[in-house]
């Protein structure tokens, strides 16, 4: 009989494991705090339980962390991506992000980029994951371990967690928001929901659904146009969900949590930077209670794209920045985001395993 994984498991899910094998159900809590809060790596370690139970363990459970291939760290900025092997042999790549030396909260913060699928299905014409294909969905206790893996290796605590890295996580909605439980809950690992942030294609259906369940972490688009046929080309989803179903229910995610969004927005020289695409987001900015991140683009030329993707170049630092004043000059509330670990691929977008394994 395989071994029960208990990383990824909720408080719930380890009441209904601990009653499985006969233990009462206050056990529950003293591996969750084991698991989570202490982060320990064997049962040996649970000194709080008996050396019976201690055994069962063993022979019933896993406590589930998986192995780092390497870890690369960028000489610019100090950013390190991860490789992660999982146990079926899969392969995904994480980041930490430590912040600039000149922002205000350098001391305090630290950032992990985490990924929610192995591949991605959506195909978006910018983003190095595409090139993979889709794969397969991650388990609730292969997101949180990214957590807990890469903080063993950052010196500092990991104070913030944005799930931008590979795949899209409303599609993987139910283990991303198990894992969002773990990640926040005070007796687990404790980081603090307003550090959490969601980043999506534009899958409409579940930011209503997250406005309906109250989701207490921040919510970002991945917008990059607001024009349906440029939008459509960068990002094919736009098919299924356009502009205008997307910008109803940002509105209605603004109305029912009372929380503003963020608009992430890569510029592309001589594609969505026009006067146009100025007064679209000038327009949906007045609409909405929202923020927009401009994004530079960095290439992925590595994964040797093809049609669109080929083609793409970022704006220069002066577009970029021009695009950024004629926002700011409409009272749009405006960031030009800092990219981070260039020179290891680990920029947005640029996340993509070169030896995937075969599906």
């Amino acid at each position: 009989m395989a071994h029960v994984q208990l990383r990824g498991l909720t408080l719930g899910g380890l009441e209904q494991f601990v009653a499985s094998i006969g233990e009462p159900k206050y056990r529950a809590a003293q591996i969750y705090q084991w698991l989570y809060k202490y982060r320990v790596t064997s049962f040996d370690a649970m000194t709080n339980l008996s050396v019976p139970l201690r055994q069962k363990l063993t022979e019933t459970a896993e406590i589930g962390q998986f192995s780092v291939v390497t870890f690369q760290t960028s000489a610019v900025d100090g950013t390190v991506k991860f490789l992660y092997e999982l146990s079926d042999g899969k392969r995904i790549e994480t980041v930490l992000i430590p912040p600039r030396t000149t922002a205000v909260d350098a001391e305090e913060r630290m950032t992990l980029c985490i990924s929610t699928q192995i591949g991605c299905a959506l195909d978006c014409a910018f983003c190095a994951t595409a090139s993979m294909g889709f794969q397969r969905n991650l388990s609730t206790g292969e997101i949180v371990n990214q957590f807990l893996t890469a903080q063993t290796v950052s010196e500092r605590p990991i104070t913030n967690i944005v799930f931008m890295g590979m795949g899209e996580p409303m599609l993987n909605y139910e283990n991303v928001m198990s894992a969002v439980e773990i990640l926040t809950d005070q007796h687990g690992v404790g980081l603090s929901p307003k550090r959490i942030t969601l980043s999506t294609a534009g899958y409409a259906n579940h930011i209503r659904r997250m406005a309906d369940e109250d989701r207490k972490i921040k919510l970002a688009l991945s917008l990059h146009s607001l024009r349906d046929d440029v939008r459509t080309t960068l990002m094919p989803l736009t098919k299924k969900f356009n502009t205008e179903e997307l910008l109803a229910a940002l509105e209605y995610y603004n109305k029912k949590t009372k929380k503003s969004v963020m608009l992430e927005y890569i510029v592309f020289d001589g594609v969505n930077d026009t006067a146009q695409d100025v007064q679209l987001l000038v327009k949906a900015s007045r609409r909405l209670d929202c923020r927009v991140n401009l994004i530079p683009f960095h290439s992925i030329e590595f994964t040797d794209p093809k049609g669109i993707s080929a083609s793409l170049h970022g704006a220069s630092r002066e577009g970029l920045e021009r695009f950024w004043q004629q926002l700011r000059d409409h009272d749009v509330i405006t960031f030009i985001r800092h990219s981070a670990g260039v020179d290891i691929d680990a920029a947005c977008g640029q996340l993509a395993v070169k030896n995937v394994q075969p599906v």
